[in-house]
């Protein structure tokens, strides 16, 4: 009974996700409709509680292995540990999509809650639009993609799950991506309820920027979590490899980072309202792009979920109509903002709408990279592959330029050019390049001989620079501002946290990129090998039973010091699992961490001959934690700067939007 009522009440979130979509958006149309807009919040309180429903039915169907429902049986087994049991609901496509219309019925609910000071006629438009999206994806899973399927005869064990997925990773990165992804439609619903009521103002953008934000902190923490598992678990020891998928993640997030310094602008002097809908726009059908292209079957990737074609064509068409009617409804209200003023060179503004546009074309670089092979087979031109190099020669030198503007555009002035203020980031400027020289010269941590690095190239100096940079200017800026009377707000605190995130991360990469060493070895028992100071000795090998697999198990000791005096540092163990359902190797790096650098070993394959020897792959990666750690920061930063009260405020600016408060169709705060 529970698979059935968990059917039941997803058809009952359509129903009424339905009436979401249509009567508050009805009744904003016309003062006297003005109860039918009321309705907005509960029916938004009623779709979460059915979908809650619906979900808590498929959870239970996992806990009590009840195989007669396919999608459990296709993805659990008795021998999985409960926390995969459990967290195995969104391991699959139907499971996923569940999980989707969830967060986005949350952030509708978290709108109607956070929003009371919101003019009830733009509360029903944004909670409308983000209703009409959950139809959308309510009926794809009830057409194409129902999680409660039954089959008859039961089987009395499952597939299992992907052993892949077996990971702590499961459990929080799919949940963390989605709520960014879906934490989008809310930008999409405001930038689409200002296009309808034509107040294209201050007010809407502040009202969106604490909910962009707040999605931006989400997927920026989901693609770093994504990024730490593929580190750990694969054992290939990179951490971001132009993956479709992965660039199908970094898209919208690139557009999101734009669209969250084009709402201050708007915000802060009512400008770039065009771009800023337009931006808004992109960031949710980005995002819708990402999932097409997840579960549309034309992307080989270890992050696909389905190859079915009928899903790809109607998440495509349902991308369509989105983008369609969002640019329809852009292109009708454009008119409106044709005598627009343009920024000032110089001017803060000017540096904001530089970084934006950068942001953009890098995204734009991704897309084509991602998309074109594609385009090319399915044009039968033959098969075509655009890797790592393609992206490192086009984003990176895109990334140069972004990074320079942002220092000056958190000093310089709104709305006039003083270049004089400028001046104030030169000396930190001055001091990160003498401390990126000096990192370039001397080298992260000890070589090899035999290793080859790019240690004091121009890009160790250049990414050091960069990174120091910012840092430097961003203390220079808290120590200025602390000597003004009053307190900056959190959003103020926010961006400095946020930007102090990328330096780190900046660092992080350009050190790891600059001074890791790999070695590719063979071993055999009491065999060593010496990399970056670091003697790694194997001392045994053995297997080792888990809980639904069996592992190689090797074991393998580090030392430091000269010889005859060295001591042991650490024991890693790295393994080779071959899980019992599926039979499906999966390698498990053995990795000693610290602030500083990782010590990374991963297990091969067994090689013929006598005595026995294995394949080994060591790794010394200096600074990689800095990558993860900035990406900590920058969530930090977007937490702070949400929460700013401000954002919650109605501003009145104007005589108009004092008429509207005089009306009582614009609350200000008590």
């Amino acid at each position: 009974m529970w698979p059935e009522a968990g059917h039941l009440a997803l058809i009952m979130a359509a129903w009424v996700a339905l009436a979401q979509a249509v009567l508050p958006l009805w009744g904003s149309l016309s003062a006297r409709r003005a109860h039918w807009q009321a309705l907005a919040r509960p029916l938004a309180q009623l779709q979460l509680g059915l979908i809650v429903l619906s979900f808590l039915a498929l959870w239970h169907a996992f806990y009590v292995h009840d195989f007669s429902v396919v999608y459990v049986a296709n993805h659990s087994n008795t021998l999985l540990p409960t926390p995969y049991r459990l967290s195995a609901i969104w391991a699959g496509h139907e499971g996923s999509l569940v999980l989707w219309v969830l967060m986005l019925a949350l952030w509708s609910v978290a709108v109607a809650t956070f929003s009371k000071r919101l003019p009830q006629a733009m509360v029903a438009q944004v909670l409308g639009v983000m209703g009409a999206v959950s139809v959308g994806f309510l009926a794809f899973i009830l057409a194409l993609s129902n999680p409660f399927e039954r089959q008859f005869p039961a089987p009395t064990e499952g597939r299992d799950l992907t052993p892949l997925l077996q990971d702590p990773g499961l459990v929080i990165h799919p949940p963390m991506l989605y709520m960014g992804y879906v934490g989008l439609s809310v930008a999409f619903a405001f930038a689409m309820a200002a296009l309808l009521s034509g107040r294209l103002d201050a007010a809407w953008a502040r009202w969106a920027r604490p909910w962009t934000v707040a999605a931006w902190g989400f997927l920026t923490l989901g693609i770093a979590l994504g990024s730490w598992w593929a580190y750990y678990e694969l054992g290939w020891g990179g951490w971001w490899f132009w993956d479709p998928v992965e660039n199908a993640s970094l898209m919208p997030w690139l557009v999101a980072t734009a669209l969250i310094h084009s709402l201050m602008v708007t915000d802060k002097r009512g400008q770039f309202k065009a771009w800023t809908v337009l931006l808004a726009i992109g960031a949710f059908s980005l995002s819708l792009l990402g999932t097409f292209l997840v579960r549309s079957g034309v992307l080989t990737s270890v992050h696909a979920f389905a190859t079915d074609p009928g899903r790809g064509v109607f998440i495509l068409l349902f991308l369509v109509v989105v983008v369609g009617v969002s640019l329809a409804l852009f292109a009708w209200r454009a008119p409106q903002w044709a005598n627009a003023s343009q920024p000032v060179v110089g001017s803060r503004e000017s540096f904001l709408l530089l970084n934006s546009v950068l942001l953009v074309v890098a995204m734009a670089a991704v897309l084509l990279g991602t998309l074109y092979p594609l385009i090319i087979d399915a044009l039968n031109l033959g098969k075509l592959s655009v890797g790592p190099p393609y992206f490192d020669r086009v984003f990176v030198p895109l990334m140069v330029p972004l990074l320079l503007a942002m220092v000056p555009g958190t000093v310089v002035p709104w709305h006039v050019a003083r270049w004089a203020a400028l001046r104030a980031v030169l000396v930190p400027g001055a001091l990160a390049l003498l401390a990126a020289s000096a990192w370039a010269s001397w080298g992260a941590a000890p070589q090899d001989a035999d290793a080859v690095t790019t240690a004091g190239g121009w890009l160790t100096v250049m990414g050091g620079t960069l990174g120091g940079w910012i840092i430097l200017s961003g203390a220079w800026q808290i120590v200025q501002r602390l000597r003004l009377a009053g307190s900056p707000g959190l959003a103020w605190w926010g961006m400095q946290v946020a930007h102090f995130g990328v330096a780190v991360m900046v660092l992080g990469i350009t050190g790891v990129k600059s001074f890791e060493v790999e070695r590719d070895v063979r071993l055999g028992l009491g065999d060593s090998v010496t990399v970056a100071g670091v003697r790694y000795q194997l001392i045994g090998v053995g297997n080792h039973l888990g809980p639904n697999y069996l592992a190689l198990r090797a074991e393998v000791h580090l030392f430091e010091g000269e010889p005859g005096r060295e001591r042991q540092v650490g024991t890693l163990l790295p393994e080779k699992r071959r899980y019992v359902s599926s039979a499906m190797p999966m390698t498990e790096a053995g990795i000693d961490r610290n602030l500083w650098r990782d010590r990374y070993v991963s297990l091969g394959e067994p090689l013929a001959g006598e005595p026995p020897q294995w394949s080994f792959r060591v790794y010394h990666k200096p600074f990689v934690s800095w990558i993860w750690l900035g990406a900590v920061f920058m969530v930090l930063g977007g937490g702070l700067a949400a929460f700013d009260r401000r954002y919650r405020q109605a501003p009145v600016k104007s005589g108009a939007s004092a008429a509207l408060v005089a009306s009582g169709q614009l609350r200000t705060p008590a």
